[in-house]
Formats: structure tokens, sequence, C-alpha cells
């Protein structure tokens, strides 16, 4: 009898060690079953007893110097229950210690707006590395659930080949269209009552007004020194402007190479078209009468902010004036219409879509609490969420008014002379991009939700592009190529742009140039892009 006690004592204790092994994860040893129970699906906090996340994390240069040390994460720690110890790396270095992370298996929880590439996300994802997110946010990610089933577009574009969410991204609400189009043009409202004109709403209006202000001496100093049209160091910001009147790069600021040829319907390399080379060719007209700023490529924010000081600009491509430039100078600037091009089209294609960056939030395979990670971050796309996120702590950043909530004076008007963004990133760490959160208006405080750029959007909004492409998800074997072929094609297309624009290039050497870039494998090029958005439209 006491022989077959001892049996039945050592099964029950093989059985209760199966058991136990069972409820392990077989790669981290992780008892999962422990892990669910710490945590509560609703409310706060999230988990009973306080859990660890070890966080790598981007640094942008308008944050806090040490994440472990700022006041929001500090309230949101005693909230949730979980304690993060965030690691985080310059821009100028983010690069090559995230991808050393990934390829030496000294993983993080999180990888936290560290900006990894889609190819990576798919590569990592595909590997095991990254972890599936689909079920998760359906049981344990309700805002985040609901923005994806409100806004299928979005979900379309997050999806892998594979049929897998493996990350959080950045999302701009398109609710938000002010964010979604960010600088946009502005004119010289005072000059064009000088010059008795009316604001251009077409192409050669425009040119004929840029003319105008090259020819007289509107800021009134007694020099020719007006410059009709300005940037910072970017022709695509003049482009965003004025591709829609040629009806190029109609599916938004993303693709650089693609969109749809308006005639056929078809998917189209844009920089081979005869829309793209009237477009060019208008540009080049621009620049050799020095009607664009001649060291637009080259143009540093200080030097423009000086020429606008001394009142040089009839029209700008770039932010909000009044924030700027002062209100003095900024006044005198009104909203740029949507122009018209030779051929009668006329739309506004300098609008990026609402799926601004996928790699931002990424759980990996060494988390041992996916499900809280995942609430953490769910939270801040909540209204009540995003208000802490964007707006910090009521009483110390912010207060409630009948107009809603107002930053504090001490933050917009900081008696120690900081700015706004200096100011906040003392509180919160919203300044700066790729967080992985959803972007609104409520609570936003860039120069975005000013007044003169919800002004602005009114003037061009009729005229937006109605479909907006994200950026696409490949294969493993088509991110192998695309890369590949994407660098060469993305640089030629570049380098060749500039050359014709400022005539370097002459436009008899348009046919050499399109044969160089078909000799470049473009068809491979193509041919994948169009695999990718047939997925797109299938997902």
């Amino acid at each position: 009898m006491k022989k077959m006690r001892i049996k039945v004592l050592f099964l029950f204790m093989t059985l209760s060690l199966v058991l136990v092994a069972c409820n392990k994860d077989e790669e981290t040893g992780v008892d999962r079953e422990a892990a669910l129970d710490n945590l509560n699906t609703e409310n706060m906090p999230i988990v009973k007893e306080q859990i660890e996340l070890d966080i790598f994390s981007g640094k942008s240069a308008t944050t806090a110097d040490d994440w472990n040390d700022v006041l929001l994460l500090n309230e949101y720690e005693k909230m949730t229950n979980i304690d993060i110890t965030w690691n985080q790396v310059p821009a100028d270095g983010l690069e090559e210690k995230r991808n050393l992370a990934l390829a030496s298996g000294d993983l993080p929880d999180v990888f936290y707006a560290a900006n990894i590439p889609v190819s990576d996300i798919q590569k990592y994802g595909a590997q095991g590395t990254f972890i599936p997110l689909n079920d998760l946010i359906e049981e344990y990610a309700p805002n985040i659930a609901k923005v994806l089933d409100e806004n299928p577009e979005i979900k379309k574009g997050l999806t892998f080949p594979d049929g897998n969410i493996y990350s959080i991204p950045t999302v701009y609400s398109p609710e938000f269209p002010s964010l979604l189009i960010g600088a946009k043009g502005w004119i010289n409202g005072e000059w064009l009552e000088k010059l008795g004109m009316d604001n251009p709403e077409t192409t050669e209006e425009f040119y004929e007004y840029l003319k105008a202000v090259k020819e007289t001496d509107l800021n009134g100093n007694g020099e020719n020194d007006e410059i009709p049209l300005s940037s910072v160091a970017q022709m695509s910001r003049i482009i965003h402007w004025i591709s829609g009147a040629f009806g190029v790069q109609n599916k938004g600021q993303l693709h650089t190479l693609i969109d749809e040829d308006l005639k056929t319907g078809d998917l189209r390399f844009f920089p081979t078209s005869d829309s793209y080379k009237s477009m060019l060719e208008y540009l080049n007209r621009l620049y050799d009468e020095e009607l664009i700023e001649q060291n637009i490529y080259s143009l540093e924010v200080d030097q423009h902010l000086a020429n606008a000081a001394e009142e040089r600009y009839g029209a700008v491509q770039f932010y909000n004036p009044n924030e700027l430039y002062g209100e003095d100078v900024g006044n005198q600037f009104i909203p740029g219409n949507a122009l018209e091009g030779p051929d009668g089209t006329k739309m506004y294609t300098g609008i990026t879509s609402p799926l601004r960056s996928l790699g931002n939030f990424v759980i990996t395979k060494v988390n041992e609490n996916p499900e809280a990670s995942l609430r953490w971050i769910d939270y801040f796309w909540s209204d009540e969420g995003s208000k802490m996120f964007f707006m910090g702590i009521e009483g110390v950043t912010y207060e409630e008014t009948a107009e809603g909530p107002k930053l504090l004076e001490e933050i917009t008007d900081n008696p120690d002379g900081l700015t706004l963004t200096q100011a906040l990133a003392e509180y919160i760490i919203n300044p700066g991009g790729n967080h992985p959160v959803m972007v609104t208006d409520d609570y936003f405080t860039g120069s975005e939700n000013a007044p003169a750029d919800k002004e602005a959007v009114g003037v061009i909004e009729p005229y937006l592009i109605e479909e907006v492409w994200p950026s696409f998800t490949y294969t493993a074997e088509e991110n192998e190529q695309i890369i590949i072929l994407q660098t060469d094609l993305s640089k030629y297309v570049a380098e060749m742009q500039a050359a014709f624009i400022t005539g370097e290039k002459d436009f008899s050497e348009w046919d050499s140039y399109v044969e160089q870039i078909e000799k470049m494998k473009l068809d491979e090029y193509m041919e994948i892009q169009k695999n990718a958005y047939e997925r797109y439209k299938g997902n």
C-alpha cells in the first residue's frame, strides 16, 4: 500500500511539472499564465504587481536628454505599475545601434521611435524576432483597434504580405488635413495689392506675379533685392505646391517615383512621363529667370529667416509665416491657391498618407509581457491618453478652459526665455517625431493647428487628391531587390531633376535620361511595385 502511495505521488509530481512546462513559453521559459494573471485587461493599473520593461528608443534633439526622469512618464509609471528603463539613442547613432541590437540578439523588450525600416520589420517579423500583433490588438488594444477598423486604408498599409501586423505606427488623423499637408504655399498679400494683382489661380498667373515681384521694389528699400519664390533647402516643397497642376505625384508625398496614369488608371513611373517633363520645364523657366531663390538647394533656415525679416519674399512654400517670421512680416502673407496647369489640370498632391511611419513600436520575442506592453501604448490612443501625451499634466503644463485645454503661460511665454518646444521638453516627450500615437488637432500644439494654417487648408481642400497611398510593404524576396533598385533610381532621378531645373542639363538630353532609367532595371522595379500595389488593394 505504501508503494502504491509513492507511485501515485510520483505521477502527480510528474504531471504537475508537465503542466507548468506547458504554461511556459518554449523559447523564453516565461510563465505565460502567470503573466496573464498579473494583467488587468481594463482600466488602471495595467498590471497588479509591478513589472519592468527595457525599451530601446530613438532620441530627437528636441526632447529631454533622459526620459527616465520626465514628469509625464513618471506619472504614467504610477498609473500603470510598469517601470520602464529608457535607453535613448540620438539620431546620428540610431541606425548603427539598432542594427547591432538586432544582429546580436541582445534585444530590448520594445523598440520605440527607433525608425525601423519597413524592410527590417518584414525581415525580423518573418524570423520571429518581432511578434505579430493582430490578435493582441483585437484583444488588448481597443483604442488602436478602433482606429484601424474605422480607417481600413491605414490597416491595409500596416499589414505585411504574410497577413501580419508587426508594429504600431505613427498616424496622422485623417481629420487633420493641415498636418497631412504640412508646409503650405503662401503669397505676399500686401505685394499683390501694390501690384494690383489677384491671388494667382494658374501656373501662368503665378509666373506673372513672380516676374512682377522680381522687377519691382516692393519692400521700398531702393534695391532690387526681392526674392519672388523660396523654401528652405528643398525644391521638393515647391514641387508639392505646383505638381498637382501637372498631374504629377498624384497619390501623395510618400511615393516619389510612382503614381497613377490619369488617362489609363495604370501604375506609372512618373519621372519619365510627359507631364513630369512639362513640370520640370516650368520650374526651369522660373529658375532661369531667377524667380526661384538661386541657392534653393543649400539655403539654411537661418538665412531664410533673415531674408524674411528684411521683407524680401514674394511667395514661400514653408510653414506658418506668423509663427516663423513674427506677426509684423508674417501678417503680410495669405494662403496660396492650388494652381491650374497649362492643360486645365487642377489638384493638390502635396499631402501625405495618415500612415506616417510603421517602425516606431515593435515588441520583441524576449518581452515577457507583450499584452501589458501593448496596453501601455494603447492608452495614448484614447482621448484621455492623447491629452496627457500632448498636453502633459493638468495644473502643471495646461489648464482646462471653456474652449478646451490650453498650455499655461509659463510654457507658451516661458520666464526663462525657453521656446515652446524647450519648455514642453521638461515635462513631456512629444517634442520631436516618430511617436507611435495618433496625432489629432484636439491637442496638437504645432503651427499646423494655427488659424492661418486652417484657413490655408480651406483654400486648397476642394482640390486635394482623394486617394493617398501609404508606403507599400514587400515580401522578403521583393525587399532584397527593391532596396537596391529604388536606391539607384531615386538617386539618379533626384540628380537629373536638379540638373534640368537649374539648367545644368538641357531638355535636348531628355530622351537619353529616359533611356538610362529604362536600363536601370525599370521593368523589374515596376513589376515589384505592381505586385505590392495589388496586395495593398487586396488587404
